[in-house]
């Protein structure tokens, strides 16, 4: 697709403190990344958290950047003197202005999109990928914006960030309008909506599922990273859905939902056994559970491949979130039943063993305690054991790694300890502080920081009836180390194991 316009009709679109020269010189593209430049394109200099793209301009005009949008007066001051061949303007919010221009220079997809936005400490991606099929069920092309992935009316792409920088995904949503799409299905993380990476988008639905401890190495206190979930909802920085879709389990569900109708939204709750839209008498069973849908819209008897109370929980989010887009009851119903489940999100391995492997992306205490808690509930009918391998990241949150190791040695009956994505961090350094809470729980235990080994080892440990639990990195496809990114996928190394353990022992004897 090729986009084109003047400097001068691109600065209109922006709000800017100080203008110097361009009128009407061609931009080809838009860039925040001085790698990306091209000769043509605008770069957008902004301070972020870990970097300044001020210190990349000279490269970017090198590139051949046909004109400058920054965040910081001195590089402003700077070009209007040294650089007065080169346009440039002064805003006073990089990220913005980043958002504003994009939505110009890509022809303001959003408003050709309805958007539908999925914030939460969990099952953001499960939800995603819910709505969006539930859209697609009644024939409704889409673009998803994910942690696992991205679609682009059905074109499949893979996934840079949960929640991309708007560059790329008016990019993205400009694609999707040419291919003939209308709904916006997209995640929004904590870190996105601080930091201004929704500007401009404009949700008509969002969806909130929860806030569980996670990503305090970001935001500091749980007061801080509640009030960046709220922006989604409140009209104080973004504007105010139509729709709020809430889980009326979370402890913050009702100061949440009057923060929402104060900005003018409708607010739709959901739960088990209560909520306008809630499950009841539901019976978990092997390949999914089974419910009645009670709703201000309708009532029916619903089937679904998604196993557990948590997935019971994302089906109604979707739902609600999917009618509230103008899904009909019954169009949502009969969706239901096409379902299925999302990669890396309880991810089942199978090698013909008789004892069950299970990926799952839980990285905090309150997921991993959600899905130990599942398998014990299929265990529970068969009196096999619940063997978890789990670790923390490097350079993240460390208040939480007691709570990971309270909760896999709660939930488990034996836990292998081991990395994920250690970062910069010493992987026995991380280990040490998970071990005491693990070892309170009485639970037995192995520590052993090598990846591989440990899933080798559960699987090893397993026995008939047994549910191996490997969480952390669900659908991830890398380890992320001190020197170094190696490539790493749970399922396949869980699948390797299994495939060697069975020519060890042969195939009527393995387990």
């Amino acid at each position: 697709m090729n986009f084109a316009m003047q400097w001068n009709d691109l600065i209109q679109q922006i709000n800017c403190v100080g203008a110097s020269g361009g009128s009407a010189q061609a931009i080809a593209g838009i860039e925040y990344d001085s790698r990306r430049v091209r000769p043509g394109s605008v770069f957008v200099a902004m301070r972020g958290g870990s970097t300044d793209g001020n210190k990349f301009v000279e490269k970017a005009i090198g590139a051949g950047a046909a004109g400058i949008i920054t965040d910081c007066s001195r590089t402003f001051d700077h070009l209007v003197v040294y650089r007065p061949e080169i346009p440039v303007i002064e805003v006073e919010h990089g990220r913005r202005a980043l958002a504003e221009a994009s939505a110009a220079f890509f022809g303001h997809p959003e408003r050709q999109l309805a958007a539908t936005g999925i914030t939460g400490t969990n099952g953001k991606t499960t939800t995603a990928f819910l709505v969006e099929a539930l859209l697609n069920f009644e024939a409704r092309k889409t673009v998803l914006v994910g942690t696992i992935e991205y679609h682009v009316a059905g074109e499949v792409r893979a996934s840079i960030h949960t929640t991309p920088e708007s560059r790329d995904v008016f990019e993205l949503m400009a694609e999707g309008v040419a291919r003939g799409a209308t709904e916006l299905v997209t995640e929004v993380s904590s870190h996105g909506l601080d930091q201004g990476r929704v500007t401009g988008m404009g949700f008509d639905v969002a969806v909130f599922t929860n806030l569980t401890r996670d990503h305090l190495d970001y935001h500091e206190t749980m007061e801080k990273y509640y009030a960046a979930k709220r922006l989604l909802f409140d009209g104080k920085v973004y504007p105010a859905p139509r729709a709020a879709v809430i889980n009326v389990h979370d402890e913050r569900a009702r100061q949440l939902a009057a923060a929402a109708r104060r900005a003018g939204a409708e607010v739709r709750t959901y739960g088990i056994g209560q909520g306008d839209w809630r499950a009841m008498n539901h019976k978990l069973t092997p390949g999914g559970a089974v419910f009645a849908l009670e709703t201000p819209a309708g009532t029916a008897e619903v089937w679904s491949r998604l196993a557990g109370e948590v997935n019971i929980l994302n089906l109604l989010a979707a739902a609600a979130a999917a009618h509230a887009r103008g899904v009909s009851f019954d169009q949502v119903v009969a969706g239901i039943a096409t379902l299925h489940p999302v990669p890396g999100r309880f991810q089942p391995v199978d090698a013909g063993q008789p004892f069950t492997v299970i990926v799952d992306y839980a990285h905090t205490d309150d997921a991993l305690r959600n899905l130990t808690g599942l398998a014990r509930q299929t265990v529970a009918q068969t009196g096999g054991r619940v063997v978890t391998v789990f670790g923390c990241g490097g350079d993240r949150d460390r208040t939480k790694r007691a709570k990971m190791g309270q909760a896999a040695g709660k939930g488990s009956d034996l836990v292998v300890a081991t990395s994920d994505n250690p970062r910069s961090e010493d992987p026995l350094a991380i280990l040490a502080e998970i071990e005491p809470a693990l070892k309170a729980t009485g639970t037995p235990y192995v520590v052993e920081a090598d990846r591989a080994a440990a899933i080798r080892l559960a699987v090893r440990e397993a026995k008939a009836n047994d549910v191996v639990l490997i969480a952390g990195k669900g659908h991830e496809k890398e380890q992320i180390l001190a020197d170094r990114t190696v490539p790493f996928d749970d399922a396949e190394v869980a699948r390797a194991a299994l495939m060697e353990l069975g020519r060890e022992r042969g195939p009527d004897r393995l387990g």
